[in-house]
């Protein structure tokens, strides 16, 4: 069993910390709220500290799942963050969806330490955190990635290094650049069942058996029938996702058209006010008065 760290106890952090100290591992939590942090103490045991610093004292392994780009230096590289106290030969693991420069720009940072880094954000939504069966996608050093499998598996159904510091990030890209054009469609379809006159629950039972089927279909066909979208992956976040896809895009000189038509079609699901809503809202902006 390792010492870790678990820096960041939002929805998808809080329930993975637990699945590591469920699975023997002794574990410091930090969390920017501190409230927070006690009431994980208070539910899984073990302890908590006052800064990300002090929770990554004599820890092998360090994992961060925080917001964005910003809110990761400043719990890696800022004043009383997780570099001023990791110990040499230990591994810091990112899971936040964040972009593969400052994964890059980490694992710099690790290496003249003396540490190692992985950038493995993860896939699989909250039930996915909460029930130990997340997809992790890794970038870094192989060897790193031999160490910190097993650790990770307390909370990961498949896991698998997919190359360099910044590969695991650009993976998750990939993944949202496929959810964001699916979730169109889905919410088309939805739309033209509809009005078509057809049984929504009916249509969707024959069809996700086929080519057509996929997992936001098997998951989201009855809330959206439903009209139901107060859960699940925030539009918010799919945008701060989509963002990072195309300034990547950018960069790279990927011409994704779709995305960026969805990304401003999710622009007006916030500006219907569904800006928590789950990504499949995208209904909404199609049946805005229903």
């Amino acid at each position: 069993m390792a010492k870790v760290a678990f820096i960041g106890l939002g929805t998808m952090g809080y329930p993975m910390a637990g699945h590591l100290a469920k699975a023997g591992h002794d574990v410091c939590v930090y969390n920017r709220t501190h409230a927070k942090a006690e009431s994980w103490v208070s539910q899984y045991g073990h302890r908590c500290a006052q800064t990300p610093s002090e929770a990554a004292e004599g820890a092998e392994f360090v994992m961060t799942c925080v917001g964005n780009d910003n809110d990761l230096a400043q719990v890696t590289l800022g004043e009383d963050g997780v570099l001023k106290s990791l110990k040499p030969n230990a591994i810091l693991i990112d899971h936040t969806t964040a972009s593969a420069e400052i994964a890059r720009t980490l694992s710099n940072a690790c290496e003249e330490r003396g540490c190692e880094f992985l950038d493995a954000p993860v896939s699989g939504g909250q039930a996915g955190a909460e029930n130990g069966v997340l997809s992790v996608m890794a970038g870094g050093g192989h060897n790193a990635y031999l160490r910190a499998e097993p650790v990770i598996a307390a909370y990961a159904k498949a896991s698998k290094h997919l190359g360099a510091a910044g590969s695991g990030q650009l993976t998750k890209m990939v993944n949202q650049i496929c959810i964001a054009g699916l979730l169109q469609g889905l919410a088309e379809a939805t739309h033209f069942l509809k009005r078509s006159g057809l049984d929504g629950e009916e249509v969707f039972d024959v069809i996700q058996h086929g080519a057509a089927g996929s997992w936001q279909m098997v998951n989201r066909h009855k809330t959206m029938l439903n009209d139901e979208f107060d859960f699940g992956f925030a539009v918010d976040w799919m945008r701060k996702d989509l963002s990072l896809v195309l300034d990547e895009a950018r960069r790279n000189g990927a011409r994704l058209p779709v995305t960026a038509l969805v990304d401003q079609f999710y622009a007006d699901v916030q500006n219907l006010g569904g800006g928590r809503w789950d990504t499949s809202s995208l209904l909404k902006r199609l049946e805005p008065g229903e």
